[in-house]
């Protein structure tokens, strides 16, 4: 177990050097000048060059690429806020924890319901299975922006159920944090799940279809055994893989969320950074990011191995 840990770790180190380098080359494609936006346009050319050479926006985009990884090798510093000053690490770390809070309410309630959903139509039928086909062409048809409105009109205009915007913390009140996160965590949901309920049904479908599956049903084995023990350890499996699909992409939607519902966390400060040219921010944003995605990809390693053996081998 150990050594596949450490075999994904070191895999993971290249990504991270490649996504850091194309967002910053990236962003230094876009039209734009901190400098200016950080002087509202009112500065003159000699403070605008000495603003630049402060920042090291002097130098070519390689040099300023390589500082950059300078900093962050050596000194393990991703650089300061270009508008504040204040180190990147203190500027996210109050919007982490609420990004971390949509995205892995989003995952969790996709992977709970999706599974439970796709299993249950899988093994009774039914009109449970037409269900989940309705859910699939739904999630796909239904604009996630357009989902937003309409609960943000029907649970919050209309019945009051709901807060429109804002974010509760869960140290003031954990009703509450949870209240404020409803709304985000549906309009973004329904794909996921979709995809999610359809996997599993047709995984778990698969999987009592097999003739191991029948010969346990032959030897007299109670349908709830099989069931429970044998066939849904190898009809999950694939739906793992789509559960870590799902938190990545949920990384993505939480931009969106957070801009719709006014949350304060990474992808609604990924926004205002992409404006105003803030490129230690971005490149911040981007490292926290990517190392979500690591560990995702490394914890479903983990429950790879501990459900099949042979993934260890690998």
């Amino acid at each position: 177990m150990l050594r596949l840990i450490l075999r994904r770790l070191g895999r993971s180190i290249p990504l991270l050097l490649v996504v850091s380098a194309v967002s910053f080359v990236i962003e230094s494609l876009v039209p734009g000048d901190v400098a200016r936006d950080m002087t509202l346009g009112v500065a003159t050319v000699a403070q605008l060059k000495a603003l630049r050479i402060k920042l090291g926006l002097n130098h070519p985009v390689w040099y300023q690429y390589l500082h950059y990884l300078n900093q962050l090798i050596f000194h393990a510093k991703l650089g300061n806020d270009a508008f504040s000053g204040q180190p990147v690490t203190t500027a996210l770390a109050p919007r982490l924890p609420v990004t971390l809070s949509l995205v892995i309410l989003t995952t969790l309630f996709c992977a709970v319901v999706g599974i439970t959903l796709g299993i249950t139509s899988a093994v009774y039928g039914g009109g449970l299975g037409k269900v989940v086909d309705f859910l699939a062409v739904a999630g796909f048809a239904l604009p996630a922006f357009w989902l937003a409105l309409v609960l943000q009109n029907f649970l919050t205009v209309d019945h009051r159920i709901f807060p429109s915007i804002g974010y509760v913390s869960p140290s003031v009140s954990v009703v509450d944090w949870l209240r404020s996160l409803v709304l985000p965590v549906l309009s973004i949901s329904m794909a996921p799940l979709a995809i999610i309920a359809k996997q599993s049904r047709d995984s778990m479908m698969n999987v009592l279809e097999r003739e191991y599956i029948r010969t346990l049903r032959a030897c007299g084995i109670s349908k709830t055994r099989i069931l429970w023990k044998h066939a849904l350890r190898n009809a999950v499996t694939p739906s793992l893989t789509i559960v870590g699909v799902v938190f990545i992409s949920a990384l993505s939607f939480s931009v969106f969320a957070e801009t719709v519902f006014s949350l304060p966390g990474l992808g609604s400060l990924a926004v205002t950074a992409a404006e105003s040219h803030d490129v230690p921010i971005i490149e911040g944003i981007t490292m926290y990011f990517t190392l979500l995605v690591v560990a995702v990809n490394l914890i479903l390693d983990i429950c790879y191995a501990l459900i099949n053996p042979k993934v260890r081998l690998r």
